[in-house]
């Protein structure tokens, strides 16, 4: 874990810079523009003070309007960004919770559905909406922005690797972005945290199912690149079709985002 990227915070999880890596065009991302984390409901008035300071513009938080009303996130005074949500009208869940709701909730089990349902998220529709506005809004804002959904890892990861592409991150330093969730700050932190949140929505559930729920695999990340590959034939195919990503596009998120 490179830990200059890590914001300590105490009831924040996942929060993360994912700017600085190297671009295949030269030059590298900028740091401290682009922040990712998990859902903000616990978040203490010390964390409140560090988020306020890092002068965020935008904010896209992932999850459906039933996750927004039963764990409403937390946000300095007089917040003066823009928080862009999609309402969905629905009763979904983040991935993570949905891959424990069967009957069988061990750690195998677990695993299978995470598996499976990753080659569900690139074609989840509110999704896709949602991070097409966020590539477009990145690409012509100013300021500092960040991306959460409950836990940071999946819909978030599914994101940033989205934006990561499109700039022309090296696929190594995509999949070592994401798999970070698994070394980000305090983990048994993390874990009692995600343990609340599930229990609030389906009860308890052991400690090694629960350790595969909250960590991240490259298998899954894997798994929505090779569904996207058999659909589209390649992810800039893909970001063109559903993302609208193009190279006047790619130009304006480089001129946005990178230096050196």
């Amino acid at each position: 874990m490179d830990s200059d990227r890590l914001l300590p915070l105490e009831g924040v999880h996942n929060f993360r810079d994912y700017g600085g890596y190297a671009l295949a065009s030269g030059g590298r991302l900028k740091r401290g523009i682009l922040w990712r984390s998990g859902q903000h409901h616990e978040a203490s008035d010390a964390d409140i003070a560090a988020i306020a300071g890092l002068g965020l513009s935008d904010v896209f938080d992932l999850r459906s309007d039933r996750e927004r009303q039963s764990h409403p996130c937390r946000r300095p005074i007089g917040f003066t960004g823009e928080i862009h949500i999609v309402s969905d009208g629905s009763l979904n869940t983040a991935p993570h919770i949905a891959a424990i709701a069967g009957t069988r909730r061990d750690a195998e089990t677990t695993r299978a559905n995470m598996i499976t349902s990753y080659r569900g998220i690139p074609y989840r529709p509110k999704l896709i909406e949602m991070v097409r506005n966020m590539l477009l809004r990145i690409s012509q804002g100013e300021g500092a922005s960040l991306v959460n959904c409950m836990a940071g890892k999946d819909r978030t990861g599914f994101a940033v690797a989205m934006l990561h592409h499109a700039l022309g991150v090296h696929q190594d330093d995509i999949m070592a972005d994401y798999l970070l969730t698994n070394s980000a700050g305090d983990q048994a932190a993390r874990l009692a945290s995600g343990q609340r949140t599930v229990s609030s929505t389906l009860g308890e559930i052991d400690e090694a199912a629960l350790k595969v729920l909250m960590g991240v695999e490259a298998g899954y990340l894997d798994n929505a690149f090779a569904a996207i590959t058999e659909n589209q034939g390649s992810l800039d195919a893909y970001q063109t079709e559903f993302l609208g990503v193009d190279e006047k596009l790619r130009d304006q998120l480089r001129d946005r985002l990178s230096e050196g």
